[in-house]
């Protein structure tokens, strides 16, 4: 009988020696406690730091999913420490690693907690895994704080990001709120006094309840009824097809054509001697060979460089080189070898190029900096090549430059005037405005609405994911400047789309089963 009762007692416990290895590094029996009925589920000094485990669960959470949504703008965001740094790097796709693993960690880690709670073992966090924790806890915060100060426009972009994502996200919150069901109802079951029971149940079910009653107050454009979505938005090359070829090049224009682009978007600097070229950095550095051409004159304004120079530079080998898109895959032979024969292109080649393919054109257009020659003359001497020289069918430009606006449409009147930022209708209208180009962290569904109806159409730029092409779809859009042609001219209808009665329906059952397993489950 003694010998029975003590196999009884030493038997192998192989799913809690995992669980309590892992979390505790307690792996052998007698190291470990159960929590006794009525009694605490740990000692105070790990009741203490459990919130500082769930907190650092919660701000890892919010780090990772702010990552994730801000795919859309890496590029800016490498280019941003390429210009601090002096050296290209995708430090996007690090941030990223770091948020996944640094997330995964403490999930893993309140996973393994929740387990040991439901068998009724005693938590006991391993001093490493404190550590641990301390360190992303740390980590997510400074990570917040500088997004905040230097990015702070990443969090508009995850403000439009929940009108996508929130029905995805309350039905997983739903989820996990179910399957925290089991612990909390296990240890209030155990409490012996009513009001650790009350402790424990008052706050899962006020969040419960919170989570119930979200949609009430959530919005989306791609809510909507049946019949109502407009026309998908036309797609502008932004500085061509930049994950398919060098920026700004020939090729890059072409590649932006050949997957049916409906406009070419570029950047123009007038060189020293008054030739308009395409060029988006103020130096040659990132997009040039000029450190092996002119390895004194890296760090000179490109439009003090003439033409003569500027011709003879390489300006596509970089791009095989640095590979500034994460998301670029592998080029075949005959690009690669495209690619590394690219050249500095001209303003009046690049307009020739879309003239004879009927595309749309929209540029920034660089003053040239003082004590350059055209720093007076760069509006005059851009319309004559655009007139004299390509000839350009003048409705396919998008004039957006604002300086002397009143010369240019007395000079070139078939050119659609666009503008770069809101502004009452009437004022628009009185500009002769036909077009607004605004940043999509501007997305408004009713003021596109509202300017549509006054025949002013709305470019959003740059739009590269596939989620932020759908909001641009159901806010009305017109058009989007973009990086991804080739990507998103496959999309054919939003990625998140459904009636007001299907979303209903869709909240009332989740809400329904969750609250029936739940219930099921605090009473069993």
């Amino acid at each position: 009988v003694v010998r029975r009762r003590l196999l009884q007692r030493y038997e192998h416990q192989p799913f809690i020696s995992c669980l309590a290895g892992f979390y505790s590094c307690r792996w052998k029996r007698y190291q470990r406690e159960r929590t006794e009925p009525g009694k605490c589920c740990c000692k105070m000094r790990e009741c203490m730091f459990f919130p500082l485990l769930v907190g650092a669960f919660c701000l890892s959470l919010v780090f990772l999913y702010m990552c994730s949504e801000a795919k859309n703008d890496y590029n800016n965001f490498d280019w941003y420490n390429y210009v601090n740094l002096g050296f290209w790097f995708l430090w996007s796709l690090v941030l990223l690693i770091v948020a996944a693993i640094s997330f995964m960690y403490i999930a893993l880690l309140l996973v393994l907690a929740t387990c040991l709670l439901a068998e009724g073992q005693q938590l006991y966090l391993h001093w490493s895994h404190k550590i641990g924790t301390l360190l992303v806890l740390g980590l997510s915060i400074a990570a917040l704080f500088v997004v905040s100060v230097l990015w702070r426009e990443q969090w508009q972009t995850v403000r439009l990001s929940f009108q996508i994502t929130a029905p995805y996200l309350h039905i997983g919150a739903i989820a996990l709120m179910v399957l925290l069901s089991w612990p909390v109802a296990l240890h209030a079951i155990r409490a012996d006094k009513k009001v650790v029971r009350v402790i424990i149940v008052a706050p899962y079910l006020a969040i419960l309840l919170f989570l119930f009653l979200i949609p009430l107050g959530m919005y989306s454009p791609c809510i909507r009824e049946m019949g109502t979505l407009g026309p998908k938005p036309a797609l502008i090359g932004h500085r061509g097809a930049p994950m398919l070829a060098p920026e700004n090049t020939e090729m890059s224009f072409q590649k932006t054509i050949e997957h049916g682009g409906d406009g070419l978007e570029t950047d123009v600097t007038i060189s020293y001697d008054g030739v308009p070229f395409l060029m988006h950095d103020s130096t040659l550095r990132r997009t040039t060979n000029i450190k092996e051409v002119c390895p004194n004159d890296t760090a000179k304004n490109a439009a003090f460089f003439s033409w003569d120079t500027l011709q003879e530079l390489n300006a596509g080998m970089w791009f095989l080189k640095d590979k500034p898109f994460a998301c670029m895959g592998s080029l075949s032979r005959a690009d690669e070898d495209q690619a590394m024969n690219q050249s500095v292109y001209t303003l009046s080649n690049f307009l020739r190029l879309a003239d004879s393919q009927n595309k749309l054109v929209i540029f920034d257009l660089y003053r040239p900096p003082e004590k350059h020659p055209y720093r007076n003359l760069w509006i005059n001497r851009t319309l004559e090549v655009i007139l004299n020289e390509a000839r350009i069918k003048p409705h396919l430009v998008l004039w957006l430059e604002n300086y002397m606006r009143s010369f240019v449409q007395s000079v070139a009147p078939g050119f659609q005037q666009t503008k770069g930022t809101k502004a009452p209708v009437e004022d628009l209208l009185m500009d002769n405005i036909v077009k607004l180009n605004l940043a999509y962290t501007e997305m408004s569904s009713e003021d596109i609405r509202k300017y549509a109806e006054a025949n002013i159409t709305t470019n959003l730029y740059v739009v590269n994911e596939p989620w932020l092409y759908s909001l641009a779809w159901c806010s009305g859009a017109h058009s989007v400047t973009t990086n991804a042609v080739h990507m998103l001219k496959n999309l054919s209808q939003p990625l998140f789309l459904m009636t007001p009665q299907q979303y209903n329906v869709m909240w009332i059952l989740t809400d329904l089963t969750s609250l029936l397993l739940i219930s099921l489950v605090f009473a069993l």
